[in-house]
């Protein structure tokens, strides 16, 4: 299973933010730097509305959601590179994670102590990405020096790993991420094989207060959290070519004892239509890569993970590995014209449902039954 890393620095709610999203208690939440030392892991269930819909059209018994794992790591600080604060086992938890989501402190409280001693989203980020870059640069480096004797003997692999370090380097000197350097697919291979910190798909979490989250909600624009968000927003983008989403880690902590009714009810009073974690858990599957495929019936309706791209073959294989090695088909509707159309009998009998062969690649959303055998 894929895992996604919530960092940040201390004290910016991402171990608030871990407890809610996993509906636990794991991960201590604390107004001091470090209370979080070992990561805490969480599976969280990804939000999916068409589950629900193609298990009451099948009347199944049974409802299984597609799944990712969450991380909550220790807050880093300025100098982690080098090793302040808990910064080597810092880095070395980042580099197991496959994402990061990058919580981001965009409110005001006396109550709760920013470490840098007043609140600048953008100033927080700056902090992380260069520590993170540092490292990156530091890994470059010695990779570069290891490989230098098998290039002199003209070793394939390393004048291509050189190459690339020749292009990276400069890159992450001048504090750029991994992940906005311009490479071929062929470069991009290379590159998943340093296992560098900032080559990881990240995403950022714009963290507000309650009161906040309803006055975004109504259109205010002139709020301090509003120009934060709206600067996290632009920075992202422009600069780590990635997205920001907004979330209040105090609400979702409130949520996390609700039952759904009674959440639907809260979120209501507040002028707001859905939980910031559902935004936020399929943010980071898609950032991952994943997409969704469905199987449905009487006994039950279930939600697969897939890899964008994967053909039928693979995708059959996630369910049982005899279902890839005997592949002869895959019966395939899409999810809106079976909702449209009612049944998978009107699908055949229109045509929507189709026999999809070896290289059909599987889309979000498709309903499939596999014709298999061994």
């Amino acid at each position: 299973m894929l895992s996604a890393g919530i960092v940040g620095l201390p004290n910016v709610g991402k171990s608030t933010l871990f407890n809610a999203i996993t509906r636990t208690r794991k991960a201590e939440a604390a107004n001091y730097p470090f209370c979080t030392i070992e990561p805490n892991q969480g599976v969280v269930q990804v939000p999916d509305e068409r589950l629900q819909r193609l298990a009451g059209l099948s009347h199944s018994q049974k409802v299984v959601p597609a799944a990712i794992e969450f991380v909550d790591i220790a807050g880093l600080v300025r100098g982690a590179s080098t090793g302040e604060g808990l910064g080597n086992q810092f880095l070395s938890h980042i580099r197991e994670v496959d994402a990061i989501v990058q919580v981001v402190r965009c409110f005001e409280s006396s109550e709760v102590h920013h470490v840098a001693g007043t609140v600048d989203p953008i100033r927080d980020i700056e902090v992380i990405n260069t520590e993170l870059v540092l490292a990156d640069l530091a890994t470059a480096q010695k990779r570069a020096e290891r490989i230098q004797k098998q290039v002199r003997a003209g070793d394939k692999q390393a004048k291509a790993e050189a190459a690339l370090l020749d292009k990276l380097m400069p890159h992450l000197d001048v504090g750029k991420p991994a992940v906005t350097l311009d490479l071929a697919p062929e470069e991009k291979a290379v590159l998943k094989t340093f296992f560098l910190l900032t080559s990881k798909p990240t995403i950022f979490a714009c963290n507000v207060a309650e009161s906040d989250l309803t006055a975004l909600a109504g259109g205010d624009q002139d709020s301090a959290a509003a120009k934060y968000v709206r600067a996290v927003q632009v920075y992202v983008s422009t600069h780590l070519a990635t997205e920001a989403v907004v979330i209040s880690a105090q609400i979702e902590s409130e949520l996390a004892d609700l039952t759904e009714a009674e959440t639907a009810e809260y979120l209501a009073g507040l002028g707001i239509k859905e939980s910031g974690a559902g935004n936020l858990i399929r943010a980071v599957y898609h950032l991952l890569g994943l997409r969704t495929f469905f199987t449905t019936g009487e006994k039950e309706t279930r939600a697969w993970t897939i890899r964008a791209g994967d053909k039928a073959p693979a995708a059959a294989g996630v369910i049982h590995s005899d279902f890839e090695r005997g592949f002869i088909a895959a019966e395939t509707v899409a999810y809106n014209d079976l909702i449209q159309l009612g049944s998978l009998a009107k699908a055949r009998e229109t045509g929507k449902l189709r026999s999809e062969g070896k290289q059909y690649e599987v889309k979000d959303g498709d309903v499939i039954e596999f014709r298999f055998n061994v």
